[in-house]
């Protein structure tokens, strides 16, 4: 009898698999942090055989090297990528030994990157599940722009072809098994609601994908006018995965002073709090930035920070940031310079006084009167074009606005909001440490004055 257990990585919307029988298993697509995957195996009682990718990722730091080297596992990379190190080449119909009775055959299913391979478990020679890392996605499909714009459109094609491949030739109870796609910026559409909990078959999405619902031409144009921008740090995922990631180190960071936070500021570093926004917005250490614990921690700052540039992180607990490092080891931020614990009572210098702003809701912005006031929207424009906008507003995604809060006037009151609170937090923050006067909407955008199509 076979299982299938996954490791999910919530805050950047993918999976990864553990499948296997009594005795052996394999891996697919681990995460960085490998000890939740062998763990996994341990509970199983299993020896992991194989660490198997999908595809050179492009949204996140593979733990394969490293989990293959941990478990004594063999790498299996598609063979047509060109990487770096020693791995099992694995191209078209290849099959992988699993444990008694059950085989991994390797699916060639181009279009999230060229050399993207899909993996059916089959038990007894029948197929039970298809590990599509960024092929066939729940409701949709994985995006074909993360390689080379020129190859986009002939990936985007290819990927209506790998996903009609999968549908014609599995049958249509295999579980759908997909590695991106529940909140993953790797996806190109939104999972329909539920996603995340239903379990999938080939037959269902037979039923619902628009990649096996619409024709290739049709398909292909309005998956290419839907795309938005993709965090800018992915452009650094694929050359890590490629080069082979180091192991990582998740020991405590360097503790910094209040003297020591006040000397990084200065010299023009991140230093980001990671305590809820109602705290930071109540007080906090001026000119440092607020990205909630949780969430999508590690897609928002390594998109905002420039890639490189040392970070600081200040947490409430040990706990918090502990699940902080490992969020961001997934994404390539290693080890932060430094870190403190607490509150802003503990990291100020004596005499320092803690900053603060307004938080308010969609009602008292439109109870707001005279001219002093400027609203600002930090939701991608993708967003704004689908649900409208505030009368007025000024539109500056939150991944741009580094880049552009010169557009914006410091006479005036920016009051700033997202689609619920969390983006208009981390800009208001962004804004705040650089000399504005903010007030961040902490509501929900259904509560906004929209006019129609404004």
């Amino acid at each position: 009898m076979f299982f299938v257990d996954t490791v999910a990585v919530p805050g950047l919307g993918n999976r990864s698999y553990l499948a296997g029988g009594p005795a052996t298993a394999v891996a697919i697509d681990p995460p960085r942090d490998i000890d939740r995957v062998l763990e996994a195996a341990a509970r199983r009682g299993v020896r992991i055989s194989h660490v198997v990718e999908t595809h050179v990722h492009n949204d996140y730091v593979s733990g394969g090297l490293e989990l293959a080297r941990i478990a004594g596992a063999q790498y299996v990379v598609p063979a047509a990528a060109a990487v770096s190190y020693a791995r099992l080449p694995i191209a078209d119909g290849d099959e992988l030994p699993v444990d008694e009775g059950l085989v991994l055959r390797a699916m060639a299913t181009p279009g999230h990157t060229p050399h993207h391979t899909a993996y059916v478990l089959a038990e007894a020679g029948a197929p039970v599940a298809v590990f599509t890392g960024g092929s066939l996605l729940v409701g949709t499909v994985g995006r074909p722009d993360l390689v080379e714009p020129r190859l986009t459109e002939a990936l985007a094609h290819a990927q209506h072809a790998s996903a009609h491949r999968l549908a014609a030739e599995l049958p249509d109870d295999t579980a759908v098994l997909p590695t991106h796609g529940f909140g993953s910026f790797c996806s190109a559409g939104a999972s329909p609601a539920g996603a995340d909990a239903a379990p999938t078959t080939i037959g269902e999405q037979a039923k619902v994908n628009e990649a096996l619902l619409k024709d290739a031409d049709d398909f292909v144009a309005e998956l290419l006018a839907a795309l938005d921008d993709a965090p800018a740090y992915y452009a650094h995922m694929a050359p890590i995965n490629t080069a082979g990631p180091a192991p990582v180190d998740l020991t405590p960071p360097a503790v910094a002073d209040a003297g020591e936070l006040a000397a990084r500021l200065a010299a023009g570093e991140w230093v980001v709090d990671l305590r809820s926004r109602v705290a930071f917005a109540a007080g906090h250490v001026a000119g440092s930035y607020n990205i909630e614990a949780g969430g999508q921690l590690a897609t928002y700052l390594a998109w905002l920070i420039p890639w490189g540039r040392p970070v600081t992180l200040l947490a409430e607990s040990p706990e918090q940031l502990a699940e902080a490092q490992r969020e961001l080891v997934r994404v390539g931020i290693d080890r932060p310079a430094a870190a403190a614990t607490g509150g802003p009572e503990d990291w100020l210098r004596a005499g320092d006084k803690p900053e603060s702003y307004r938080r308010a809701t969609f009602a008292e912005l439109s109870a707001e009167d005279g001219e002093g006031a400027l609203v600002l929207d930090v939701r991608r424009a993708s967003e704004r074009k689908s649900t409208g906008g505030i009368l007025g507003s000024v539109s500056i995604p939150l991944h741009e606005l580094r880049g552009r809060t010169s557009e914006l006037p410091k006479d005036r009151t920016v009051w700033v909001h997202c689609a619920g609170g969390m983006r208009a937090s981390i800009a208001a923050s962004m804004l705040a440490a650089a000399g504005y006067d903010v007030v961040a909407v902490d509501d929900s955008f259904a509560n906004a004055p929209v006019p129609p199509r404004c």
